[in-house]
């Protein structure tokens, strides 16, 4: 029995030694938040500690652009002169906040949505021109802007509320992270972080059964809301979010006969999935909930995964590779038919509709450039369409941001 007694606590000893070496020898990733959930431990996706500024763009990213700018290199200065000309960084712009913005199906009625889109993509367009330039005149603007919004607007309503938060919610928070943590001054940024919190997120932070644009322009809104705020809860729930709707989002031949479905849609039925996947029923890698629909759509939903995977990498949490197979399908089948490949007949009829919009320089920048994945499709039309501009909702000028970005 002493000699039992013996042998188990050397051996005790041994495997609490060894469980120390393994904590010590541990990547700093391993001090994130764990989740119990059933018998499996699951790391949390929210950072110790937040990187700031860290909402689609980081500092080492936006040094640089400037040294780019500043160089008069290409692609970088020609996308910066066409920022500089555009409306988005005027000088003279007057803020039009409301109360409330009410926003309906096809805009119409269309109360503040367009003046509020807008406003939050000038207050980014001037946060950026102020860090190239370092002229603290487009600085105070974009101050000027993002306060005369936190001391009016209450509420979204009308059945485009959550997509015309989630859009005006994704531009919000850029603006708002390199001002507060690049320039010397913001006495209403406590305000403006309780407009995020009380107006924004709950309008976003559940996501939406509805077209998988919408959840994934929500969700770019709650994380990039959860970043500013600091809110690691609120961070957490978007990631869930956003890795139970990307894969009911692009379709992946490994995922079998019918594409996945996200958590809580409903469909549980293969003339339901069909028609949610605006009634195609050959499926093949890459293509979109919305494809047939038309493909600005399908832009706005690659663009969000896009900016998502993004931030997540600024936090220090990649969820590119987990992505990277669907995204890169998805763009290169798009981008083909978009440069005038024949559409077949199994697609969509044969037909597609408009186009995908400036939204292919992020991800093309992470998974090409950063990872190393052959994309000549995209490759050819993000080329093609340099300098990137605004589609005037959510998205702004990526070359200048994003073009080979090694940041």
């Amino acid at each position: 029995m002493r000699t039992g007694s013996i042998g188990r606590g050397l051996g005790l000893a041994t495997a609490l030694a060894a469980l120390l070496v393994a904590v010590l020898a541990a990547p700093a990733s391993a001090g994130r938040p764990t989740a119990s959930v059933g018998a499996t431990t699951v790391e949390a996706a929210a950072p110790a500690s937040f990187t700031h500024p860290g909402v689609l763009v980081s500092r080492p990213q936006l040094d640089f652009v400037r040294s780019k700018v500043q160089a008069g290199a290409q692609p970088w200065k020609s996308a910066y002169d066409q920022m500089l000309a555009s409306k988005y960084a005027s000088l003279t712009r007057t803020a039009k906040p409301r109360a409330v913005v009410e926003c309906g199906s096809y805009s119409n009625p269309n109360y503040g949505c367009t003046d509020e889109r807008e406003d939050a993509i000038a207050a980014y367009t001037l946060a950026l021109a102020w860090y190239i330039t370092q002229d603290s005149r487009y600085a105070q603007k974009s101050i000027e802007i993002m306060d005369a919004w936190s001391a009016v607007i209450q509420d979204h309503t009308n059945s485009n509320a959550p997509l015309q938060t989630g859009w005006a919610g994704s531009s919000w928070p850029r603006a708002a992270e390199i001002i507060k943590y690049t320039y010397s001054s913001w006495p209403n940024s406590g305000r403006f972080a309780t407009m995020l919190r009380n107006v924004y997120l709950p309008k976003v932070i559940n996501g939406s059964n509805s077209n998988g644009n919408w959840e994934l322009s929500m969700t770019e809104a709650a994380i990039g809301i959860a970043v500013f705020l600091e809110d690691r809860s609120a961070y957490d729930k978007a990631v869930t979010k956003f890795r139970g709707r990307v894969p009911a989002y692009i379709y992946l031949a490994s995922d079998g006969a019918l594409p996945k479905t996200a958590p809580g849609s409903g469909l549980d039925t293969r003339d339901e999935i069909i028609n949610y996947w605006q009634g195609q029923s050959t499926f093949m890698d890459g293509l979109s909930q919305e494809t047939c629909r038309d493909l600005t759509h399908t832009g706005y939903g690659l663009s969000a995964i896009s900016h998502i995977a993004e931030t997540s990498r600024i936090q220090g949490q990649d969820l590119y590779p987990e992505i990277a197979d669907r995204l890169r399908h998805a763009l290169g089948l798009h981008a083909k038919y978009q440069l005038g490949t024949a559409v077949p007949s199994s697609l969509c009829g044969g037909t597609l509709k408009d186009n995908l919009g400036p939204v292919t320089e992020v991800g093309f920048n992470a998974l090409h450039n950063r990872m190393g994945i052959a994309m000549t499709n995209t490759q050819t039309l993000t080329e093609q369409q340099r300098p990137a501009g605004s589609n005037n909702l959510f998205v702004a000028w990526e070359t200048l941001t994003h073009a080979n970005n090694p940041n």
